[in-house]
């Protein structure tokens, strides 16, 4: 664990949420719930110290882009000092709120994946629902949230989403709750998972 990481933790716990990092076990259940054999747009909110950003970006194709949301500047810093060689990724210091901005100053449309360790539960219920909007919106058809936290309380409140499935995964301190909603595409009236890579939708055909 970093010094950096555990200072954080005693600063802002409600912001950081776990006095450690996510174990490697959970990194890569996290990272196998994503389809990486085609190029794909990814988000993660809140990812500290990276370990989940450096599996995803290990993985991810030349092509891929990843964004990270740190509204901690420092381990903003941090992280952009960790990929500043990678062209893939991106570090943004601000809120998860400003994803669908982003997205669009980059000249993309919606994105595949968005991967998060926010703790939700402490949201303000206005602001949760807001961010759930924002992050359901700027994923594209047949694309998934993946969160992963020490609660499972986000499934009555994400029923934007037409599909989610969690596990408990106990490989990490604390045990936490991985949970993958799916937007569903939808054909002839009925939904359907997408296992093609998602279209890239030009901004200016965005609703």
């Amino acid at each position: 664990m970093s010094v950096l990481f555990f200072k954080r933790f005693l600063q802002r716990p409600f912001q950081v949420a776990s006095i450690l990092p996510s174990s490697q076990a959970l990194v890569e259940r996290v990272a196998a719930k994503m389809d990486f054999t085609q190029p794909r747009v990814i988000a993660e909110y809140g990812p500290g110290e990276g370990v989940h950003s450096r599996e995803i970006s290990r993985r991810m194709c030349p092509d891929s882009q990843l964004l990270l949301f740190e509204l901690d500047p420092d381990l903003s810093r941090l992280l952009e000092r960790q990929f500043a060689s990678d062209p893939r990724v991106r570090v943004i210091n601000g809120d998860a709120a400003q994803l669908p901005t982003e997205l669009a100053r980059r000249g993309i449309g919606q994105c595949d994946y968005v991967v998060s360790g926010i703790p939700f539960s402490i949201l303000d219920i206005q602001k949760k629902r807001a961010l759930l909007r924002k992050t359901y919106d700027a994923i594209a058809p047949g694309g998934s949230f993946i969160i992963y936290q020490v609660t499972n309380e986000l499934r009555q409140h994400a029923t934007l989403f037409q599909h989610g499935s969690s596990e408990y995964f106990l490989q990490n301190i604390p045990p936490m709750f991985i949970t993958v909603f799916n937007k569903m595409s939808t054909r002839n009236g009925h939904s359907h998972r997408v296992s093609t890579p998602t279209a890239r939708i030009p901004v200016n055909h965005l609703a």
